[in-house]
């Protein structure tokens, strides 16, 4: 037995769907799976939580201790992008304010939460640590160092680090070529990837 569901116990996960090759961790949670679509080639590690509408890509990594909550809105995460561990992931996030009672187990009435759709481009690389909050779009091929906090939008092809997040510089484009040549070589582009 490896840790990885076989390609019968996750169609019994009722994951919406799940594309070719997916290794996903017997340990991983998923909650409100039927939400949830996985791409070709995804992993995903152990002690990974998702949790509400979540679409990823193909050629994506979640690695270990990370967790996406989109709660009543949408994560999306594209091709070749990859989240490194203990990333947090929140589409929407309790009011911490002080006028509403906060935390999922007290009654919607006395609770007011903030949130918006999370979105990450192609080739987006996200460092270990960091925390993303409810509405950001990361551009397409943007890294973001180690320990940061993402509170805004970030441009495509940059390089951020810090809390809040910076940017530092550009990002190589020269990624884009190399998947050129993983596309040809590797056979990627077939029918059913997503993102």
């Amino acid at each position: 037995m490896t840790s990885f569901y076989t390609c019968d116990e996750l169609s019994d996960l009722g994951i919406k769907r799940i594309g070719e090759n997916a290794a996903i961790s017997r340990k991983a949670c998923f909650y409100e799976a039927e939400k949830i679509e996985i791409g070709n080639h995804v992993r995903i590690d152990d002690f990974c939580v998702l949790s509400g509408k979540i679409i990823i890509g193909d050629w994506v990594h979640i690695a270990v201790y990370s967790a996406l909550f989109a709660g009543k809105y949408e994560i999306e995460i594209g091709r070749f992008s990859s989240i490194s561990s203990r990333t947090a992931v929140y589409a929407e996030s309790d009011d911490y304010t002080g006028i509403s009672l906060a935390g999922a187990v007290r009654d919607e009435r006395f609770r007011h939460t903030k949130g918006g759709n999370v979105t990450f481009g192609k080739h987006a690389l996200i460092g270990t640590g960091c925390t993303i909050l409810p509405g950001i779009k990361i551009g397409e091929g943007t890294s973001v160092g180690a320990m940061s906090l993402i509170n805004h939008d970030l441009e495509e092809w940059s390089v951020y680090a810090g809390i809040p997040a910076k940017r530092i510089k550009d990002r190589n484009k020269e990624i884009l070529r190399l998947e050129e040549s993983y596309n040809a070589e590797c056979g990627s582009k077939r029918r059913g990837e997503i993102l």
